[in-house]
């Protein structure tokens, strides 16, 4: 099982209290640590994905539940109608987040905030969070890391100018939040309201020719 780079702090940090607990205290009082040592092994998980092949397709860019499907305006970046779609994820979910199409990064942008619940339709835009424009052969497209009030950190790997791969691995976010997709606006999206999707994986929708 692979994991996540940004969870090996904790690791050593409850490997070493459950350590020191057992040397020092008892076994029922290393319990506790060991019991959060193993929750975090299961949090900072990174399973390998196969993304679906298709030039067309927009994959999820991470695990969790659709809580929004809707078309907007989007002035922030693209000054554009978009297809929005919400993923929300809990504390059991995977949290790295991958990219949902091949494209270029244009750039990386992190916006201070509230910490609101992430499932709420505020968060998308109150809320602390880093944004993702992204140069793709089907247009610009926007991906979001929406911090929640758990989840407190959104980690974004990538700088701009770069080039990457339907799928791949390019942050994650701590304990839970939401991820926003904006994509273009005739975009047919292929998921529903509450339906479950895996990152890198799951088609989140097709992009329509011209």
């Amino acid at each position: 099982m692979k994991f996540a780079p940004e969870g090996y702090p904790f690791f050593a940090a409850f490997a070493g209290i459950t350590a020191g607990a057992y040397l020092f205290g008892t076994v029922w009082l290393a319990g506790i640590p060991f019991f959060l040592f193993l929750f975090m092994l299961w949090f900072f998980r990174d399973p390998d994905r196969n993304a679906p092949a298709g030039d067309d397709l927009f994959v999820a860019p991470a695990d969790g539940k659709v809580i929004v499907i809707q078309k907007i305006r989007e002035n922030r970046y693209l000054n554009a109608d978009v297809m929005m779609v919400s993923i929300f994820m809990s504390p059991l979910n995977v949290h790295v987040n991958r990219v949902p199409c091949d494209g270029t990064v244009e750039k990386v942008q992190h916006n201070p905030g509230k910490c609101l619940r992430a499932f709420l339709p505020e968060a998308a835009i109150e809320n602390e969070n880093i944004a993702m424009v992204y140069a793709t052969r089907m247009g610009r497209i926007v991906v979001t890391q929406v911090a929640g009030a758990v989840a407190r950190r959104c980690v974004c790997r990538v700088s701009e100018g770069a080039v990457l791969r339907k799928g791949e691995r390019y942050g994650m976010i701590k304990f839970s939040s939401r991820v926003d997709l904006y994509l273009p606006p005739d975009t047919e999206i292929a998921v529903q309201l509450g339906q479950r999707v895996t990152a890198g994986e799951t088609v989140i929708g097709r992009s329509v020719p011209a």
